[in-house]
Parts: structure tokens; C-alpha cells; sequence
């Protein structure tokens, strides 16, 4: 709690008004402190000015029923937000009352004091979305089947084969395309750190020579945790995907990538015709013009294709631990979420149990 506000000699002009300001300033700063990032803070921030907004209240004054109303009607309507908006909105209003009601601020003996009401928390188990990941992935979200991947790499390929024997401008834009999309697949990689690769986060892998300066990569933009900011991990090439080694080796050092005019700006692996890096929602744009080309289901994005690395990396015998590393996940339950293994992997593993079972009590008999 500020100082001017503990000496009890003072007055406040609109106290109210005055004293919530005070709360958001404080509580940035405590965020800044743990080291978060000014956008998460920022929209923490904005969250709770909305739900003040909404209450017509002020925090001592807010009870639970509040925030049951504020989530229902952001619920409802021709636009529902989706429940992970509706997590993080809870979660903001959540982590604002517990800073308001820890003894060490002081804000609950000043707005006692001032009010003759205290903060208390709002946000509990039954009136907030579960903190689970059980629903972290929509029910239409999949991995891609190997059949739909080579109609839409095909499709992709076929279409830069076109462009380029009529003489099309276009033909070096799908290439770029082309190969993003397959470097997504096989690196497993979200849309964010695929845009923002650079030629520097490449390098070899000491334990697998042939891959040359491909063999593994530094994913410097990856998804942070709590508004942490980017994290970073490495990816491994592995023998399943290792065509990826060829098509980056062309696209690198085969002249295609300086082709482009704004190439020599910055070290970006995907630059555009305009600037040294293609936009991230243009990736994505592409891809989803080239899904709905081959008439796969609108809901299966580009994200579906990290799905997919996870998934046949599980049927191609990998333990789950290194695919949980590979993508960055936190914990295993994310990873089984990605998962979505084919009936055929499902039989195959059910027939190896079964071979199994037969052949132990035949081994015991002839012991």
C-alpha cells in the first residue's frame, strides 16, 4: 500500500476512484517485479478495469455472485468467448483480490479503515472454469492422417510446379509456403516459432553428423508460462522427418531464399515481399487456403499440423517423454491431448499384447 495512504491524516478527493487507480498501480508494479511481461500485465489490468466497469463497484465491495454475472454474460450472447478466455478472464480478477487480501499490502486495515468494508476473494472452484487441461483442445481438433498430409503437400507442391512453368511471380511465394508448412510438420513447431525461425537457430547435432547444420533446432520464441515471455528449447531432427534436412539445405543455401528482394534485411528464414519477415497470420492465410484447395474440414489449421508430429511420433515408438520435450509442453496431459493415434496403431499394439500373453505362458511350460 503507498504511503500517502497509511498515514490517516490525509484525505482523498473521490476516494473511491482514487484508491482502485492506487490498487491497479500497486498491483502492476508487484507484477513487474515477478518479472512478467507489459502486455500480460496490461491486459490483467484491462480485465479488471472491465469487470469494475461492469460491477459499478469497487473491490471491498465486490462479493462472488459478481463475478458469476460478469462470466455468465461474457458466456452468453451472439458471441460467446471461448473457455480459455474465459479462464484468463477469471484468473485476472482471481490474482487481483488474492494481491488485495495478502496481509503484507496492508489493503484490507486501509480500506476497513476508510470504507468499513475489506477486499475478500471472489473467484472460487464452483464459480470459475475448471484449471484443468481436459478441454485445452477443441473436440474438431486432430492430427492430420498421413494420407491427408501427402493430398495437401502434393497439392502444394503441384500448384508451385504451375506457377512456375507459366512464368508466375507467385511460383516463389507457394515454394516459401511449401516448405514452411513442411518444417511446421516436422519440427512440430506452434505458428509463432515457425514465423520467427532465423538462419542462427539452426546448427548440427554432434550425435548425428549427417544431418549437417540441420540436425537441430533453438525455438527462441516458444510459448511462455504465467506472461513469463518466450521460452526456449531445442528440437532434434529425428530419422521420421529427416527429408527436412534437404528441403532447408535448398531453400538456404540453394539461392531460393535470397530471391527474395528483402532477404538481405535480416536473417529471418521467411522473409515476404515487402519486409525482412512474413507476417504470422500469413502462414497460417496459406495454409488454410491450401486445405479448403484438397477439401479437408475447415477446423484442421495450421496448428493441427503439430498435432500431427506428436501423434506419428508416438506411433513411430517414441517414448512420450522425449516427444513432450521435443514440442515444449509442461506437462505430459498436453502432450496426450495432442495425441490422436490411428485405429490401424491401435490394432498393430493390440495384437502385439496379445502375441505377447501367448507366447509367456508357452515359455513358462517348456521351463
Amino acid at each position: 500500500m503507498p504511503r500517502l495512504l497509511s498515514d490517516p491524516g490525509v484525505g482523498l478527493f473521490r476516494a473511491d476512484e482514487r484508491v482502485f487507480e492506487m490498487m491497479l498501480e500497486r498491483w502492476r508494479a508487484q507484477m513487474l517485479a515477478r518479472g512478467l511481461t507489459t502486455g500480460t500485465i496490461k491486459s490483467r489490468c484491462g480485465v479488471v478495469g472491465r469487470f469494475q466497469e461492469f460491477t459499478g463497484e469497487f473491490p471491498w465491495q465486490w462479493r462472488p455472485v459478481d463475478v458469476e454475472e460478469f462470466l455468465a454474460e461474457l458466456r452468453s450472447g451472439p458471441k460467446p468467448v471461448s473457455l480459455t478466455t474465459l479462464r484468463s478472464y477469471s484468473n485476472a480478477v482471481a490474482m487481483f483480490c488474492a494481491y488485495l487480501t495478502h496481509p503484507a499490502y496492508r489493503w484490507g486495515e486501509f480500506c476497513e479503515r476508510t470504507f468499513g468494508d475489506i477486499p475478500t476473494q471472489i473467484c472460487f472452484e464452483w464459480n470459475t472454469p475448471r484449471h484443468t487441461t481436459d478441454d485445452a483442445v477443441p473436440p474438431k481438433k486432430r492430427a492430420f492422417t498421413v494420407q491427408e498430409l501427402r493430398r495437401l503437400f502434393d497439392h502444394q507442391d503441384d500448384l508451385v510446379d504451375r506457377e512456375y512453368a507459366a512464368g508466375s511471380k507467385r511460383w516463389l511465394h507457394l515454394l516459401r509456403d511449401s516448405i514452411a508448412f513442411k518444417v511446421c510438420y516436422a519440427d512440430g513447431l506452434r505458428r509463432r516459432e515457425l514465423t520467427m525461425l532465423e538462419l542462427e537457430d539452426f546448427g548440427p547435432n554432434p550425435h548425428v553428423p549427417d544431418y549437417g547444420r540441420f540436425g537441430a533446432i533453438q525455438v527462441r520464441w516458444a510459448k511462455g508460462t504465467a506472461g513469463s515471455g518466450p521460452r526456449r528449447r531445442t528440437v532434434l531432427t529425428v530419422p521420421e522427418f529427416d527429408w527436412v534436412v534437404a528441403l532447408l539445405a535448398e531453400w538456404t543455401r540453394g539461392g531460393m531464399r535470397e530471391r527474395f528482394a528483402t532477404a538481405e534485411r535480416s536473417s529471418a528464414l521467411w522473409p515476404s515481399e515487402r519486409s525482412g519477415r512474413v507476417a504470422v497470420g500469413s502462414l497460417g492465410d496459406a495454409f488454410a487456403a491450401a486445405r479448403d484447395a484438397v477439401g479437408l474440414p475447415k477446423e484442421l489449421g495450421l496448428h493441427c499440423l503439430r498435432h500431427s508430429y506428436v501423434t506419428h511420433l508416438i506411433e513411430a515408438g517414441y517414448d512420450p517423454a522425449f516427444v513432450q520435450t521435443q514440442v515444449g509442453h509442461a506437462y505430459a496431459s498436453t502432450t496426450g491431448l495432442y495425441t490422436s493415434v490411428s485405429s490401424d496403431f491401435k490394432q498393430k499394439t493390440v495384437q502385439k499384447m496379445i502375441a505377447r500373453r501367448i507366447a509367456k505362458p508357452e515359455e513358462e511350460s517348456s521351463a
